[in-house]
């Protein structure tokens, strides 16, 4: 590894800061922590923690000696200074003359030493910090030290590769105990720099920010020449026979939902989100001939444990040919899992007196020989970051096999680590929003209409797809959207570009729940007098468009097995026609009769399929041009024909909007329009 460190950006920092009231301890602690976290194969997602001892001014503006200590499951890579709540050193200090201490003690203690008691908790690695003498203080489960600790032999290599620079500490789970013992090894060994925690990871420290963070960067590089150099062929990472024809993600993911939902617990959710990693390290891993020896051994930090339990479920490969099959074969490996977790709960539930409530069954990897792993999430995001944990879990796992064993903790540990409360706190608990788990893809994302269909979905909780012929007009979409809002580029003409478009959404989120067929376009003109190749152009759109669309949702929807919406932008020209607009409301009065035609012959298999008529939308079919022709025509101003409906007000994108994210969450009704116009008789439906 290469330092990062600047000292000009180091100066910078520290006088943007001082603007703002921060002294320089503190902002090179953000700046150096910053840089830690800049970097996945030393932290991730809230992982590792940093500290400095400092005096700040209490109430009476008298110094106080502090530790100033990363906040429970704060972030790394973007940590602000309140992000290292200060607490009392003093009474941290006396708490290590104490034999025992529960948790709630631990924190509660901490809590009341708080500077500022509306700080985030401190790290539960406070005391570790506080328990070592030097300033500043790092620890990082970086992907190599943890496959060192994660070595029977451990404590001997470290010895080989420090040279007594670093002390080794046994396994112990962290908080009280472990900062004790950590501190007691620090006492035995003064001189050294760094600690090695036994499967857990590393610290180093030093009286200056720079110091410190360059003495990790250090070891991390010692660790890395080492296994580099002491690599040995090991016959169990040897691949294993593959299909020649290995199915796509597109294909998988759909049969991988319904299986899961089929396990889900009753009560849960029953959609997730799947996130899919191949590379060549990945691949080396579930190719290999032990896969089911090193791949169910369990993990390699603390901190894994709680992101991906304690590793994947192993599912055979599959190839397109035999698709068909391999959904049997999967679904057996994924049940086993669950019933192992299960009976692994009820075991060391007993243990610990039968006081835990169980967390769900499901694994959050899957590792697939010849495709690679897969991330299970509620979210895209939370998928997104199961597969980071697994990448750098099989990292560490890789580089302990090439040098040694790989070997985890206890199933016990595990156990103890998975439900201990101050690591489930990191994840939160909050409520999910309505449509939280539901993939919607959205046609014509970028227009008006379109895009405000897409925010409106994403703002109730929705992973949303934005499809649209114009990429930048798609980009522009979901960038307003942020997150993991995909951008597709689609022409909904072509069935090519339709397959094509539809699988990147099936391979990006996991699969499709809802989609929101928007895409279209108006033609002018009296029918008598209109080209054959207006009318075939409008129907190909405006008809064709929403059937290309709705088949191969449909294909993905029975693939999952757990039904979804088709929802269509059909219009008021479908039962209200106007003047000159023949081309357009004959398509649409089609498109009318296919929404009744995929409700009826879909809603056995669970597919609802709606429909919304708007009129009078400012878009791109509206323009400003035509609304001024509209309304001249009518003797009254643009701002008169847009609210000429019965309420008297104009109708808008978000209107729209709504009425499709209505419809979606209608979970019993199918087979319905919602007209959004403001009230036209003529219009009205019944």
């Amino acid at each position: 590894m290469k330092s990062l460190w600047s000292d000009d950006d180091a100066r910078a920092c520290v006088a943007y800061y001082a603007q703002r009231g921060v002294g320089e301890d503190l902002a090179l602690r953000t700046y150096s922590s910053r840089l830690l976290g800049s970097v996945p194969w030393l932290v991730m997602h809230g992982g590792g923690n940093t500290s400095v001892k400092t005096r700040l001014p209490d109430l009476f503006g008298d110094l106080v000696d502090v530790l100033c200590i990363k906040g429970s499951g704060r972030d790394l890579a973007v940590i602000e200074p309140d992000g290292h709540p200060a607490v009392r050193r003093a009474p941290l200090d006396r708490l290590r003359t104490l034999d025992r201490m529960s948790d709630e003690d631990m924190v509660n203690a901490q809590r009341q030493n708080l500077l500022d008691t509306s700080a985030p908790n401190p790290s539960v690695e406070t005391l570790l910090h506080a328990y070592l003498p030097q300033k500043f203080i790092d620890h990082t489960h970086s992907v190599v030290s943890t496959a060192i600790a994660c070595l029977p032999d451990a404590e001997a290599v470290c010895q080989r590769i420090f040279g007594g620079r670093v002390a080794f500490v046994p396994y112990i789970m962290p908080g009280f105990q472990l900062a004790k013992t950590a501190g007691d090894v620090f006492d035995r060994n003064p001189g050294v720099q760094g600690l090695l925690l036994a499967k857990h990871g590393i610290f180093t420290m030093g009286e200056t920010a720079r110091a410190t963070y360059e003495l990790m960067i250090e070891m991390v590089t010692l660790m890395e020449r080492y296994v580099a150099e002491n690599g040995r062929d090991n016959p169990a990472l040897h691949a294993v026979a593959l299909p020649a024809d290995p199915a796509p993600a597109s294909a998988i993911f759909p049969v991988l939902r319904g299986i899961l939902a089929k396990y889900a617990p009753d009560g849960t959710p029953a959609r997730w989100l799947l996130n899919h990693r191949s590379s060549d390290r990945i691949l080396r891993f579930v190719n290999g001939t032990g896969l089911d020896s090193y791949g169910k051994r369990g993990v390699a930090t603390p901190e894994q444990v709680i992101r991906i339990k304690s590793g994947p479920a192993i599912l055979p490969a599959v190839s397109t040919a035999t698709l068909a099959d391999w959904g049997a074969e999967a679904e057996t490996a994924i049940s086993d899992f669950v019933l192992d977790y299960q009976a692994y709960f009820a075991r060391h539930n007993a243990r610990v007196g039968g006081i835990k409530k169980p967390l769900d069954p499901l694994p959050r990897v899957l590792a697939i020989p010849g495709f690679g792993v897969v991330g299970i999430g509620k979210t895209a995001a939370e998928a997104s970051v199961s597969a980071d944990v697994a990448e750098a879990w099989i990292d560490a796992v890789l580089d302990a096999e090439t040098v040694g064993t790989f070997e985890s903790i206890t199933e016990a540990d595990h156990f103890d680590m998975e439900y201990w409360s101050l690591e489930q706190a990191k994840l939160g608990r909050g409520a999910e929003k309505p449509l939280a788990r539901q993939i919607v893809a959205v046609t014509g994302g970028g227009g008006a209409i379109g895009q405000a269909v897409a925010r409106a979905f994403a703002a109730e909780g929705a992973e949303v797809a934005v499809l649209d012929r114009d990429p930048a007009a798609a980009a522009a979409t979901a960038k307003l959207i942020g997150g993991r809002a995909l951008a597709v580029t689609c022409d909904v003409t072509d069935t090519a570009d339709v397959a094509r478009a539809v699988d990147s959404v099936t391979a990006h989120f996991g699969g499709l729940d809802i989609l929101v067929s928007n895409a279209g376009s108006a033609s002018t003109g009296m029918m008598a007098d209109m080209p054959d190749a207006v009318l075939r152009q409008s129907f190909e759109l405006n008809f064709f468009g929403h059937q290309n669309m709705a088949r191969a949702a449909v294909s993905v929807m029975r693939a999952q097995g757990l039904g979804g919406a088709l929802l269509f932008n059909v219009s008021k020209q479908a039962v209200n026609p106007g003047a000159n607009f023949g081309a357009y409301g004959t398509a649409k009065a089609a498109l009318l009769a296919l929404v009744r035609q995929y409700a009826l012959e879909h809603g056995a298999e669970g597919i609802r399929a709606n429909g919304v008529n708007a009129d009078r939308i400012r878009s791109g079919l509206l323009n400003p041009e035509m609304i001024e022709a509209r309304a001249a025509a009518r003797g009254v101003t643009p701002e008169d024909y847009m609210a000429g409906n019965i309420l008297g007000q104009e109708v808008t994108a978000q209107d729209v909007a709504q009425a499709f994210v209505a419809s979606a969450r209608l979970a019993k009704t199918t087979g319905n329009i919602i007209t959004v116009d403001g009230g036209n008789v003529a219009a009205m439906l019944r």
